[in-house]
């Protein structure tokens, strides 16, 4: 609210010219307020039925390759063993040739020799196979 302090020079009071404001924003902000919660919640999302896409590709199962190297350090490919390291490499050159490339999975035994491991790993970096996975590793931890 204004106040007017002190008094002319005559002694009379000067009159006030000046409108009071405060009220009036008093009933600006009540009206505001309750504008704001009349106003109905608006939904941001616009429904729409999208057509479906029937050329989706097929999703298949990937050729996987078991590798066991044995207590013995003697590779197995799919559970039958290989004589050498050359009939290795025939036969990984020859997985490496199909499309689209199988994975290898290379299990070994804990008393294997880490040569005939890193061998076989060796040989599938050189002939070009990049699926390569490590399985059963769990029995290293203890």
């Amino acid at each position: 609210m204004a106040m007017n302090v002190g008094g002319g020079a005559s002694g009379e009071p000067e009159v006030m010219m000046d409108i009071n404001t405060t009220p009036l924003i008093d009933v600006m902000l009540v009206l505001l307020i309750m504008l704001i919660i009349t106003i109905p919640a608006q939904l941001h999302s616009v429904n729409l039925d999208m057509p479906v896409n029937t050329n989706a590709p097929k999703k298949f199962d990937p050729v996987v390759i078991k590798i066991d190297v044995n207590a013995q350090s003697v590779v197995n490919w799919n559970g039958k063993p290989i004589a050498s390291r050359a009939e290795l490499e025939q036969k990984l050159t020859e997985a490496a040739a199909v499309q689209p490339q199988p994975e290898l999975h290379i299990r070994s035994h804990a008393k294997a020799k880490y040569e005939a491991v890193a061998g076989v790993m060796a040989s599938a970096q050189r002939m070009g196979l990049t699926k390569l996975g490590i399985v059963g590793s769990e029995q290293f931890v203890n």
